[in-house]
């Protein structure tokens, strides 16, 4: 089978995965070498050297002393199902097996940084290689052959180009083919599903055993709708699992081939009950988006759910580079419409990243008399608020052809995610204007949400996060929504930044309704870089030894499992 060819060929050699169908030239530069013959060549790139501290170490714990002896081998098998998931990104975002790699590398702290990254490419930092004798990383990661270009995939005979769930190789003669997911990784895919089995055995909440075995029976059919309504009716289960190939941001050629991830995490109930009143205005905040009707006719689901969260553990493409502080799901727009989105809260890592980052930021961007409104409280609300802001706006395109995701490709996450940025925004002043947002004040939420951006931006060009931030920043510069005084400090104008949160809301919810691609492409080349002056203040946070993001200590033993 073409998928026990294309695996052997990784796991016995590579170093960096490379495509292996004959028509590739002989002289043409690939890095599929054995490990073993580039071992003693490879070094660290000079100015990488100064990026190997960017994170800050987290320890995942928890107190488990109230969940039953069930309840924690549950745990314990849903964290092995997420290593599968683990090492299944690897294989699509690098191609070699992760420990072959990583023993290649003798500097601890090297290897830490290629562990963090899942290869030798800096995710924080536009995805540039840091080590030697590494090519530059392929925007389709290893979803696609490396030598195929745009045009010939879109003229190829494959059927259903914006497949969610298949890789795309070469036959024998060539030509391109794609191979589901669950044909591609099936022993891999074929162990989560049973560990999953296993773990509904073992839970005694209902609705959770049923989402486990239907997510189980997804991996072997690569159909995940039916168990995405499912993970929908889960309301009241103390212990939560997302698990599959989900996001597509890691597939940068297109954006249409979703990674594999997972998290485990363990429900906050108080945090939960503050949070539970906000969906119902979902429908009415779509009434109000300051679009023309046509870009906001498509009404989202009430029922759906906001929760907060412990996370214990973290894989595949949600522990790479930037770590996730909220979750937004499903993506299917067909169970947004008809049920809404539930969005998690992940309380633990956001509060990490507000003490050992932003407030650092603050203090080095911010002015003085504005520092006051930068608040835990609005953090957490404004990064709540983006992921509610996902289920706002259009899935479909005016057209009728097709999804906004479909029309935009590449360009579609990032757009996505200023949008959640921007209408998170958007309805923070409405639910505070309400009366629905009862804590802080909206210089609060303002303020948080501009030191929230140099946070964000760090992140660099090769991140939708990132992307959407830069966008964000020159467009709100050039409305005079903030200001810079000679000291390279940042102050909000609260008028001119309400006036431009609409201005940029409206731009995008019309790119998006008109699945406008080229004029996509031409927002992000015109707004999504750093400038030579922001480049420059960002540089004062990493003088400061301020850490871009964090990392986890996580698993068994520090759980104690």
């Amino acid at each position: 089978m073409i998928r026990k060819k294309l695996l052997t060929l990784t796991i016995s050699a590579v170093l960096l995965a490379a495509c292996s169908d004959s028509s590739t030239p002989k002289d043409s530069p690939k890095p599929q070498q054995k490990a073993s013959e580039q071992a003693s060549k490879i070094e660290l790139v000079a100015e990488a050297k100064e990026r190997l501290d960017i994170y800050f170490p987290v320890a995942l714990t928890a107190d488990l002393t109230a969940y039953s002896d069930n309840q924690k081998q549950m745990l314990s098998l849903l964290i092995d199902a997420s290593k599968i998931m683990d090492d299944l990104f690897w294989m699509q975002a690098f191609g070699q097996p992760k420990q072959a790699f990583l023993d290649s590398l003798d500097d601890p702290k090297v290897r830490k940084f290629a562990d963090i990254n899942y290869g030798p490419w800096d995710r924080l930092n536009g995805d540039k290689p840091f080590l030697t004798q590494t090519d530059e990383k392929p925007l389709g990661a290893q979803f696609y052959p490396e030598d195929m270009s745009k045009e010939e995939y879109l003229s190829s005979n494959i059927e259903q180009k914006d497949n969610l769930y298949s890789m795309v190789s070469r036959d024998t003669n060539g030509q391109l083919i794609d191979i589901p997911y669950s044909e591609y990784f099936a022993d891999e895919l074929e162990a989560a599903a049973e560990l999953l089995r296993k773990a509904a055995d073992l839970a005694d909440n209902e609705a959770f055993a049923n989402y486990l075995k239907m997510r189980a029976e997804a991996m072997l059919t690569d159909n995940y709708q039916a168990s995405d309504f499912a993970w929908m009716q889960m309301k009241d289960n103390p212990i939560e699992l997302v698990i599959g190939p989900i996001e597509t941001y890691e597939d940068q050629l297109f954006g249409y081939r979703a990674a594999f991830e997972a998290y485990v995490l363990l429900k906050d109930l108080s945090w939960s009950e503050r949070l539970a009143k906000y969906a119902a205005y979902l429908p009415e905040l779509q009434k109000g988006l300051p679009v023309a009707d046509k870009y906001k006719a498509e009404m989202p689901g009430s029922n759906a759910d906001l929760n907060a969260y412990d996370v214990i553990y973290y894989a595949g493409h949600s522990n790479a580079g930037s770590k996730t502080i909220a979750i937004n799901l499903p993506n299917d727009e067909e169970v947004q419409l008809k049920n809404g989105t539930r969005r998690l809260q992940l309380k633990n890592a956001m509060q990490a990243k507000f003490e050992h980052i932003l407030m650092p930021i603050s203090e080095q961007l911010i002015v003085p008399e504005q520092r006051q409104h930068i608040t835990f409280t609005a953090f957490f609300a404004n990064t709540m608020f983006h992921e509610v802001a996902h289920g706002l706006g259009i899935k479909n395109t005016l057209d009728g052809k097709g999804t906004v995701r479909g029309a935009l490709k590449e360009h579609a996450s990032a757009l996505e995610e200023g949008k959640a940025d921007i209408l998170g925004l958007y309805m923070v002043e409405q639910l505070l204007n309400k009366g629905a947002i009862t804590e802080g004040q909206l210089e609060d939420y303002y303020v948080t949400f501009m030191a929230g951006i140099f946070r964000s931006v760090r992140f660099g060009a090769s991140s939708a996060h990132g992307k959407a931030n830069m966008i964000r920043f020159n467009f709100f510069q050039e409305k005079g929504a903030f200001s810079r005084d000679e000291n390279g400090l940042y102050s909000v104008n609260m008028e001119k930044m309400s006036e431009a949160i609409s201005a940029l809301s409206e731009r995008i919810l019309t790119l998006q309704g008109d699945g406008d691609y080229q004029g996509v492409a031409e927002l992000v080349a015109d707004k999504g870089l750093i400038k030579s002056t922001l480049a420059e203040d960002l540089q004062k946070l990493t003088d400061a030894n301020i850490p871009v993001d964090i990392t986890f200590e996580q698993g068994k033993d520090v759980l104690k499992l």
